[in-house]
């Protein structure tokens, strides 16, 4: 898996596009634990689920489908009590935050791969390019020498283009804006 540092890189990039308007605080905050929730499955490895099922680590909860229905669980309440932004556009930006997980995922080169479509098919999939190494469970790895190395490779495959995705998409709505004048 990504780190659990590197998922919330991409609730900026998406909100950043998504959005014409300055989101509340909130809002980006449950964008990030958006990004952050699939990997509630390895919890299961405590009460005996396997990896490889569909309640397994990059199962269901790496889904479209889970991404769907998380985006509606939050997004919905959400939006009837706070107006300041639209319901589709809540809805959709907690969608592409939560399916980043699985994409994000399915560029490391460990594990059994993502299962995309659960709980229609359990299938596995790996994006075919996948320059990020997978990223210790342990603290003490995570910290060390290698969790360093992996790190410093999430910062170039996740938070830059993360970044320079929000710095475009606020030079052209800046550049839009001022060509309305």
């Amino acid at each position: 898996m990504a780190s659990a540092i590197s998922h919330p890189a991409v609730a900026l990039a998406v909100g950043a596009v998504f959005t014409k308007e300055q989101l509340p605080r909130r809002f980006w905050l449950l964008g990030a634990a958006c990004t952050l929730l699939p990997d509630i499955d390895v919890l299961g490895m405590l009460i005996g689920i396997r990896y490889s099922d569909m309640l397994g680590h990059r199962g269901i909860t790496h889904s479209a489908a889970f991404a769907a229905v998380l985006a509606l669980l939050f997004g919905l309440p959400m939006a009837a009590r706070d107006r300041s932004v639209s319901k589709a556009c809540l809805i959709s930006y907690l969608f592409l935050c939560t399916a980043s997980h699985g994409l994000l995922d399915a560029l490391t080169d460990g594990g059994l791969g993502v299962a995309f479509f659960a709980p229609f098919s359990n299938s596995r999939y790996f994006l075919p390019w996948r320059p990020i190494p997978v990223s210790p469970f342990s603290p003490v790895d995570f910290f060390g020498p290698r969790g360093i190395t992996i790190l410093l490779r999430e910062l170039q495959w996740a938070w830059l283009p993360s970044l320079g995705t929000a710095l475009i998409a606020r030079l052209i709505r800046h550049t839009l804006a001022h060509r309305r004048r």
